[in-house]
């Protein structure tokens, strides 16, 4: 094969320079990301900072309940039959009209770890769940806070353990923040496996960013933090009139690389139903990624690069096909050494946070549909309701 004319052509040379350019960011991104999730190995503190192993501190999980009666009937008690010596659950109920309130009123005579914190009314006119998740922290009496949602439980409900697993997480003495892992309940079906990979690539790369100690965002379905830092941060004040980002605003303007750790053992893993519908999921993934838009400019850069340089490294490999100018032999490999080196790295953290193995197998063609389905999200109007 002759190469020589690329240099001398300079169209071919620019196209060629930024492909291989969008080559390498991909493939380091898949290394550093999909890699160091599946192969964490959990932090080590310095000796003088640690606390010692089995440590149980006592626990406040929290979690807001808005016409949820179905949910908590099925999903709260395996919250409160947790394996932990001394730990509360506080729900609020936010205005519900369903049976949510004679649902924890049995709930709670049977079990005296329950606390129901209950609001008729929204007098202040805050909008979202970060008012009523305020008044559940203000009740708490631990210092050590457990977050979740009532339509999400432990992912092996023959283990009782998440407590104890998350809690685990505060293994120094600077730790402030753990933040965890909640998957999709797995089905048959396409739609379950476009769930599974949004999840997957949204809670790799809040997972990865914490665990290279640059944490920027969290699921708040399986988060943990300290009362004491909720308070003497003022909580949720700054941000109160947006309604979304309860667990998103509050982790980006708190979280550090000191204060911040990251708990993903199978125990610690939480599970929620996936959605029904197109349009219920992509009310979701438009209220999940609404409040990105108050992320620093250095982040907003930082979290483009991955998608676009998926858009060029497709879109110049066409170009330079078409224009004749470079072998195909060349852009095939090149296009085999993405596909199997992306296929490889989402099969490291697949096989970590339990996802079914179609899900790698169809990485190179699941990147593609959300390149697009992500370019439409990032424009499309936030859905009223």
């Amino acid at each position: 094969m002759d190469f020589s004319h690329i240099l001398t052509d300079p169209y071919t040379l620019v196209l060629t320079c930024l492909m291989g350019a969008s080559f390498i960011v991909l493939c380091l991104y898949y290394g550093i990301f999909y890699f160091r999730v599946g192969h964490y190995k959990g932090a080590k503190p310095p000796k003088k900072d640690a606390i010692p192993a089995g440590s149980t501190p006592p626990v406040s999980v929290v979690l807001t309940s808005q016409n949820d009666g179905e949910w908590l009937r099925s999903n709260l008690v395996y919250l409160l039959e947790q394996d932990y010596p001394n730990f509360e659950v506080v729900v609020v109920d936010y205005m519900s009209r369903d049976d949510t309130q004679f649902v924890l009123q049995l709930l709670a005579d049977n079990y005296p770890n329950l606390k129901v914190v209950t609001i008729r009314e929204n007098a202040n006119g805050y909008l979202g769940k970060k008012y009523p998740m305020s008044m559940g922290i203000t009740s708490a009496k631990n210092d050590i806070l457990l977050l979740a949602d009532p339509d999400c439980m432990p992912l092996d409900l023959t283990n009782f353990s998440w407590i104890k697993e998350m809690v685990a997480g505060y293994c120094s003495k600077h730790t402030q923040m753990v933040l965890g892992y909640c998957g999709i309940e797995s089905k048959k079906g396409l739609f379950n496996l476009l769930q599974q990979y949004d999840n997957l690539d949204y809670s790799v790369e809040y997972l990865a960013a914490a665990i290279m100690h640059r944490p920027f965002t969290a699921n708040g379905r399986n988060l943990s933090y300290r009362r004491s830092m909720f308070m003497k941060n003022r909580g949720f004040i700054y941000h109160y009139n947006i309604p979304d980002g309860t667990d998103d605003m509050f982790v980006n303007q708190n979280a550090t690389g000191k204060n911040t750790n990251v708990v993903i053992t199978p125990n610690a893993f939480t599970m929620v139903q996936p959605q029904k519908n197109l349009s219920d999921w992509h009310s979701y993934r438009k209220h999940r990624s609404y409040t990105h838009r108050f992320y620093g400019f250095g982040l907003k850069a930082s979290r483009l690069m991955r998608n676009l340089n998926v858009a060029l490294f497709y879109l110049l490999g066409i170009a330079l096909l078409l224009m004749g100018t470079m072998p195909w032999e060349v852009l095939a490999a090149a296009l085999l050494v993405k596909l199997v080196w992306g296929i490889v790295a989402t099969a490291q953290s697949t096989a970590r946070l339990g996802i079914k193995p179609a899900v790698y197998w169809l990485q190179p063609l699941l990147e593609i549909y959300f390149l697009v389905a992500n370019t439409i999200l990032a424009i499309s109007p936030l859905p009223k309701k």
